[in-house]
């Protein structure tokens, strides 16, 4: 692994001036429309999914112990009973502390695995698995300094309607929430769980993306050539490997996804526990609940994340930045998603003339 590492921050740590022929054969790196692309694959992908969401989240949270009969018995006996409750504007409780944050999160995440995957890509643009992987965990890292607070916040909104006991109960918000937490231990009691975010986060961004780019490679290709040679995987086949890709490292990560949501609730029920760290929070669960508690919500997760990240793929085809900096003259040079797909063409002709060549 340590050899991994540092070949990786070797390529990192190559200067600008020495990479440009490592730089020359490969396409530009389009910064803004990544972002904006992964804010919007965001947005939509929430707006759809969120209520699966909140019944994840209050599933997770719940401690049961031995012959007592929980809160919430099931994916949809949550369902019902919270719609009941609560109506159908309690099942977005959060979703707007979560639909403002996640444009950044996103965007951080998506553009981040971008960049790292360019950087570490040989000449001709390809990149081996491990480096694929140290891309996506360095994407996930990078994405907690927003992944942490939004889902601390998000979370108490969430379970807000689960352990309150009176319908009278003020209901919180995030602004209240979070001006209460840094108050009370400045601005890093926005930061709690940061650990177990980090460890969820890149373990999944080393199973997603790579996981992801090579099942991509499979699906069916489109060609924008005359002579066939270069090609672009079809749009359904991006959406189906993104959503392949993120509900297998949904549930892979949801053991510690679920120790993540305990840490981070902070108003519990009168007979649930609180707990210290990761540590305990695993000694605990294990103990009084069982193996069975670390897949609690795991349904609700895979429901979640598969579409949330087939979205994203599908924004990303599309071109919808580019489309959206085009159509409002933000491009410099009218650059247009069609734009890249050339350059790439000419790319990949300059790299056979080279190979052609080389045999001669």
């Amino acid at each position: 692994m340590m050899i991994i590492v540092m070949d990786a921050m070797e390529t990192m740590d190559k200067p600008l001036s020495t990479m440009s022929a490592y730089k020359s054969n490969k396409p530009d790196f389009p910064l803004l429309p990544k972002i904006i692309n992964g804010g919007i694959a965001g947005i939509i992908g929430v707006t759809c999914v969120f209520p699966i969401d909140l019944v994840k989240t209050r599933l997770q949270s719940q401690s049961i112990k031995p012959n007592e009969i929980p809160q919430y018995k099931s994916m949809a006996d949550c369902f019902r009973k919270t719609f009941a409750k609560e109506g159908f504007f309690g099942m977005y409780r959060g979703s707007a502390v979560n639909i403002l944050l996640i444009t950044p999160e996103k965007a951080i995440k998506l553009t981040a695995n971008d960049f790292f995957r360019h950087r570490f890509s040989d000449r001709s643009g390809k990149i081996t698995l491990h480096r694929e992987m140290i891309a996506g965990s360095l994407a996930g890292l990078c994405q907690i300094v927003i992944t942490t607070p939004m889902e601390l916040l998000k979370i108490q909104l969430q379970d807000a309607g689960r352990v309150q006991t009176s319908g009278l109960q003020e209901r919180p918000s995030a602004t209240r929430i979070a001006l209460s937490l840094i108050r009370s231990k400045g601005i890093f009691g926005l930061y709690r769980g940061t650990a177990a975010t980090m460890f969820r986060d890149v373990t999944f961004s080393a199973i997603y993306f790579p996981m992801f780019a090579n099942l991509n490679k499979l699906g069916p290709k489109t060609t924008y050539s005359n002579n066939g040679s270069d090609s672009e995987t079809v749009f359904w086949a991006s959406f189906l490997a993104g959503c392949v890709s993120g509900g297998i490292a949904a549930a892979a990560v949801n053991p510690i996804d679920v120790i993540k949501t305990r840490l981070q609730t902070l108003k519990r029920a009168e007979h649930e526990q609180h707990y210290s760290g990761i540590r305990d929070a695993f000694i605990r669960i294990w103990r009084d609940e069982g193996i069975k508690a670390f897949f609690k919500g795991a349904g609700c997760r895979v429901m979640v994340i598969a579409p949330l990240f087939g979205i994203a793929q599908t924004v990303y085809y599309l071109g919808v930045a580019e489309y959206l900096m085009k159509k409002f003259r933000l491009a410099s040079d009218n650059y247009s998603h069609n734009d890249y797909k050339q350059q790439k063409q000419q790319t990949t002709k300059k790299l056979r003339m080279t190979e052609n060549l080389s045999k001669v």
